[in-house]
């Protein structure tokens, strides 16, 4: 199940949902993460290429995915709740059975009373944690709302699972931190209870508004996210032979200021450097790699990578790889040859000067967070670019860095019509929007939804005319 905006501008009334299948032209799944817990379930980047949906495969009406979601996920914080409830259940009987077993001091530990009150406050949980599952079940079941009891059993079962799986790794103290125990391995799959299905700190707003009513909306949550590396120039070389689109990127970088007679230890820390050149899972098999060496010694830049080239493939070394849980890169240039730009991994350049992406895939998010872009196949793009930046010697020893200034894109002013209501004169400004009608600053009048109405007096949309 896919949820899309369908409509932009309009809040949660813009979002539909789908029913995709494997196969379909332009749907294909990333590599799998590498999780700490729960690591017999496949999690991986689902990536949409110019995919195709069918409107059959429309799940419900038109801008219902967010209620689609909405009950979904409420009745799923049920089942993450009973799953949090069977892993605590299982590591209670665990180290319940290996207290009684292991001595100490002539009896077992269980006989302490230190373990003993663990043991209870355990079993306490647990009871409580079953009861609020049971009764949020019995409402689902019994078609009655839910919603407020299931957050309940979610934020409560999944808190005190955590609890109870670490007390009960405690019990067994070293021995239960070896691999392959299964007070190991439940206090790593555990954590994940407390976080997917809406984390618990969700479930504790979802708790509250119910008993207290609906929030008032945060003005924030009305922007725009914009590219994770921040406001990029986007410049996408697209005009002339694929030789004179890599002139024209060279062209544009000395132009910025960079210069190609210097450079740094291929080698240097990725958090020290000036430069780095790194390859994504884009650039193949391993000999492809000389061909990022040959570039990153005319780039005069370090070695990098992607997280997948370094831990799966193996390419280079863990302390190679660029993203939020590697290295952070805050030097000026950054090329990234074929690298999609994951989350994470974009997270990790954010602080880049420029960014340079080249990839086969014009949609690729790493387009979207690029200062300059070359669409094509890396493996031509690399050859081209490494002898254009070749000045026929070798690399002079590069000063010591100096921050450049990022060359952020100018925001054009916006221009937008205003409308009035004829009844009582209220004027729609889509510049703020109608925060009380959940509309986002920036939503033209034209986009408005059908059923939006004059918030001073109720009027139509029909009603309003051009101010």
């Amino acid at each position: 199940m896919i949820f899309a905006v369908t409509t932009p501008d309009i809040g949660t009334r813009g979002i539909s949902a789908f029913i995709l299948e494997k196969g379909l032209e332009g749907f294909t799944f990333g590599d799998h993460y590498d999780k700490m817990g729960i690591r017999s379930s496949s999690t991986a980047e689902l990536i949409f290429s110019d995919v195709k949906v069918p409107r059959e495969n429309l799940l419900g009406k038109e801008g219902e995915g967010f209620k689609i979601a909405m009950a979904t996920l409420d009745g799923g914080r049920i089942g993450i709740a009973a799953q949090a409830l069977g892993i605590a259940q299982g590591a209670y009987e665990s180290a319940l059975e290996y207290s009684k077993e292991r001595v100490q001091f002539g009896r077992p530990i269980c006989q302490q009373q230190s373990i003993a009150f663990k043991l209870a406050d355990m079993a306490t949980g647990l009871r409580a944690s079953r009861f609020l599952v049971y009764s949020a079940a019995e409402l689902k079941e019994n078609h009655e709302p839910y919603a407020v009891e299931a957050a309940m059993a979610k934020q409560y079962a999944s808190d005190t699972g955590l609890s109870i799986v670490n007390d009960a790794l405690q019990i067994f103290g070293g021995n239960g931190y070896l691999k392959g125990m299964d007070v190991e391995r439940a206090y790593r799959d555990a954590k994940i209870c407390t976080i997917y299905e809406g984390t618990n700190e969700i479930q504790r707003l979802v708790i509250a508004s119910g008993i207290v009513g609906k929030m008032p909306k945060n003005e924030a949550s009305a922007v725009k996210q914009g590219p994770i590396t921040g406001a990029r120039k986007k410049q996408l070389f697209k005009e002339g032979t694929l030789a004179e689109r890599v002139a024209d990127l060279v062209k544009a970088l000395k132009a910025d200021g960079y210069d190609f007679t210097v450079g740094i230890d291929i080698d240097t820390p990725i958090s020290r450097a000036e430069r780095v050149v790194s390859a994504g899972k884009g650039i193949g098999d391993r000999e492809n790699m000389e061909l990022v060496r040959a570039l990153a010694v005319q780039a005069g830049a370090a070695l990098g990578s992607s997280r997948p080239v370094a831990e799966t493939l193996g390419y280079l070394p863990l302390n190679r790889y660029v993203g939020m849980s590697g290295q952070k890169f805050t030097g000026n240039l950054y090329i990234a040859c074929g690298i999609s730009g994951a989350g994470q991994h974009l997270k990790g350049i954010r602080e880049a000067t420029t960014i340079v992406a080249i990839n086969n895939n014009p949609n690729a998010p790493i387009f979207k967070n690029c200062d300059y872009g070359l669409v094509g196949d890396v493996l031509e793009i690399l050859p081209l670019l490494t002898a254009a930046l070749d000045n026929g010697k070798a690399k002079k020893p590069a000063p010591p860095m100096k921050k450049m200034k990022r060359a952020v894109p100018k925001k054009a002013e916006p221009h937008w019509n205003r409308f009035m209501c004829s009844g009582c004169g209220y004027e729609y400004d889509p510049a703020l929007g109608d925060p009380e009608g959940e509309i986002r600053p920036g939503t033209l009048f034209e986009v408005l939804p059908e059923e939006w109405i004059c918030p001073d007096c109720g009027e139509d949309k029909t009603q309003f005319i051009p101010a």
